[in-house]
């Protein structure tokens, strides 16, 4: 899916003692969701993405551009 070229950052936090996910791309939603594996965070930040998209799309607002690295 075309929509989903966005940048997902998961990093382990120890102080909260899970993945955290962060969704650069979305202004306002740097860290959005967590999990307790690195496979649970992927799944859930994919989620998460899924339904700002879908929140966007809702309230009639454009897409932020995903920031995509260009090969050398």
């Amino acid at each position: 899916m075309d929509k989903l070229k966005y940048q997902m950052i998961i990093q382990w936090s120890n102080e909260d003692n899970c993945f955290l996910v962060a969704l650069p791309d979305f202004p306002g939603q740097y860290w959005r969701t967590h999990g307790n594996t690195y496979e649970e965070a992927v799944v859930k930040g994919k989620e998460a993405l899924e339904s700002l998209i879908i929140s966007y799309e809702a309230d009639g607002e454009p897409l932020p551009e995903p920031n995509i690295v260009k090969a050398a």
